[in-house]
Parts: C-alpha cells; sequence; structure tokens
C-alpha cells in the first residue's frame, strides 16, 4: 500500500512538471510570433493605430489598388488626339470625314517672333483662339528671342517653320544645298529650343520650289501657304481697316471687291503692330459670323 502511493506520488509530480514546461514552451513561441496569437479585431485596431502614426496614409493593399487606378486614369487622359482636318490643294482646311464642323478658319502668324507675337499670342490665349506662329531663324537668334518662342509655345500654340532668313526659295532655286539648310537648320535650332520639330512649312511669300517641297515631305511636315491675307498691303496697315477686311475677307483697295472669307479659310496674318491691335475685333467678328477658330493640332500630318 506504501509502495503504491508513493509511485502515484511520483507520477503526479511528473505531470506537474511536463505542463509548466509545456506551458513555458507556448509562451516562448509567443514572444517569438506575436502577431500569429492577436484576434482579427487587435490587428486590425493596431493597423489603425499605424495609420494614424503615419500621417493618415495606409500601407495596406488598398493604397497600392488606388495607385494603380489613378496610374490607369492618368494614362487614359494622354490618349492622342486624332487628326479631323487636312490641307487641300487650295490651302483652305476642309474635314476628313463627314459630321466633322466645316465653318471653321485657321489663324496663322507669320514672322514671329519679332515684336509683337507674345503680345499676339497673349490675346489668343485670352479668346481661346488657336492659331500657328511661323518662325524666322534670325527671330529667335539671342536667349530674349528664344525665351519669346518658348513663351508662345508654352501658351499651348502650334510652332510652324517659315525658313531661317526668310529666303525667297524660288530666288535660289538653283541651290538646293541653300534651300535644305534655309528649311532644315531651323527645323534643328527650333527643336534644340522646344524638344519638338516644326510640323508646318509655310515658305515666304508663298514661293515654293519642288526640291523645297520636297524637303518639307522629308521632314514630315504640312505644306501650307493661305487663302487670304491684307496686312502687308499699305492700305491696310491699319487696325480697323485691317478688322474689317479679314472679317469680311473683302479687300477693294487691292483689287479684290469681292469675299474671300469661306469655310475652311486659311488666314493669313503677321507680327505687326497694327495687325496685334486688330487681333481680337478680327477673331471676334469671325466668331459673330458663325466660324470656329479651329485648333491646327487637328491638322493631319505625314
Amino acid at each position: 500500500m506504501k509502495k503504491l502511493s508513493f509511485v502515484m506520488i511520483v507520477i503526479v509530480g511528473l505531470l506537474l512538471v511536463g505542463c509548466k514546461n509545456n506551458e513555458e514552451s507556448n509562451n516562448e513561441q509567443e514572444n517569438q510570433h506575436p502577431e500569429q496569437n492577436k484576434t482579427a479585431e487587435q490587428q486590425e485596431s493596431e493597423k489603425k493605430e499605424a495609420d494614424l502614426n503615419n500621417g493618415g496614409q495606409s500601407t495596406g493593399e488598398s493604397d497600392i489598388d488606388e495607385e494603380e487606378d489613378t496610374t490607369v486614369e492618368e494614362e487614359e487622359m494622354k490618349v492622342p488626339t486624332e487628326p479631323l482636318y487636312e490641307i487641300a490643294e487650295d490651302w483652305s482646311v476642309v474635314p476628313l470625314q463627314e459630321g466633322i464642323n466645316e465653318k471653321v478658319v485657321l489663324l496663322t502668324i507669320d514672322d514671329a517672333p519679332d515684336q509683337h507675337a507674345v503680345e499676339m499670342a497673349k490675346t489668343l490665349k485670352e479668346l481661346d483662339a488657336p492659331a500657328i506662329f511661323f518662325v524666322n531663324g534670325h527671330f529667335i537668334d539671342s536667349e530674349e528671342e528664344q525665351e519669346r518662342l518658348k513663351e508662345i509655345y508654352n501658351m499651348g500654340f502650334a510652332i510652324g517653320n517659315h525658313t531661317y532668313n526668310h529666303t525667297n526659295l524660288q530666288s535660289i532655286e538653283n541651290d538646293q544645298t541653300k534651300q535644305k539648310e534655309e528649311i532644315v537648320s531651323l527645323n534643328n535650332k527650333i527643336e534644340d529650343i522646344l524638344g519638338e520639330r516644326p510640323k508646318f512649312f509655310r515658305a515666304p511669300n508663298g514661293s515654293n520650289t519642288d526640291y523645297a517641297n520636297g524637303i518639307v515631305e522629308e521632314e514630315g511636315m504640312v505644306l501650307m501657304n493661305w487663302t487670304y491675307g491684307y496686312d502687308y498691303f499699305k492700305p491696310y496697315m491699319d487696325a480697323d481697316k485691317l478688322a474689317t477686311a479679314m472679317i469680311t475677307g473683302e479687300g477693294p483697295e487691292v483689287d479684290v471687291p469681292y469675299s474671300l472669307l469661306k469655310s475652311g479659310a486659311n488666314l493669313l496674318m503677321h507680327d505687326r503692330e497694327w495687325t496685334a491691335e486688330a487681333l481680337a475685333e478680327i477673331v471676334k467678328g469671325l466668331r459673330g459670323q458663325g466660324y470656329e477658330i479651329m485648333d491646327p493640332h487637328l491638322i493631319k500630318t505625314p
């Protein structure tokens, strides 16, 4: 009987020791992996507290999803605009397909940026009226002149090539090297300044040559002249007279007693004091007749 009691005592002692060791082992595991032993509510509570400590910025998967959604949205906003118009053989602007507004006019400013181009760009910007500024190379030689070009470009206006020295290309028709230099050297310079090559070309005086036309095509530019313009004729070197002529399309003092204004008209103007003064009235007058001032970025390019 005494032996049996002794054995029972030994067994109970061993069981007690084993429970204690097991409890210590469990405590040690909890200390090594505390997160595995927390309830879902505890983990969620600690996560919210950590977010508050991080200035309210969550570090969870939901933030990653939001960032991905924002990236996709930004990419969708950068979808390039499809061309809607092209330049016809008569130099007017025509829709590429039915259903596109035909009653538009294109504004162009030659000999920029001389003295008034930035002022003209600001006027057009205030009126939300797009245009092409055709640049001469000799007007962007200095840093100050280059800053003028950047200012016009940064306002969203299209930039065109009007040759480096405003040379009549037909006068150098037998010198292909010089013709190419007049066009390509200006493209190179504009690209150095703006990071983008011009998409449009207009020859001084509208005097094109077959060779120059080939260079324009190689450079991926749209060849362009105009349908009418009056500010280079002496009788229209006056803001009021010029505004009337551009709005009506008529120039009776230079033997144009009929209107040249029509849908798709390609309007020629220059960086001149009287043109800058008349510009706002010209835009408002054309719109008053139902014409839309079209965006040249919508013109098909090669």
